[in-house]
């Protein structure tokens, strides 16, 4: 009988990559469901997340004025950002557990 693991280990990750992503909105930059689901729950457990980036890109100042302008946390508005890149290239993260921490 053939070993047919490789195949399915490929239509596994196949799977969990296609579940990843969300049907199209009217919005491309929407948030993926699970994302706001996580960002909307009051006890999300935090980190921080410190990267040094071009100051030329001036992302600390136009995060400050997305944050005035719609009222949305500085942490939210980076979360979104990153996750929906990531999940784009293919990295979307593994949520076992609603509150999205490991199980």
């Amino acid at each position: 009988m053939a070993d047919h693991t490789h195949h399915v280990r490929l239509l596994r990750d196949l799977a969990d990559i296609l579940e990843a992503l969300s049907g199209p909105t009217d919005d491309p930059f929407a948030p993926h469901p699970d994302t706001q689901a996580i960002i909307s729950t009051r006890h999300t457990s935090r980190g921080q997340l410190n990267y040094a980036v071009p100051e030329a890109l001036q992302l600390q100042r136009r995060i400050r004025r997305y944050n005035a302008d719609h009222d949305i946390p500085h942490g939210d508005i980076v979360a979104v950002a990153l996750d929906s890149w990531l999940r784009a290239k293919g990295y979307p993260p593994d949520l076992t557990r609603p509150d999205g921490d490991p199980q």
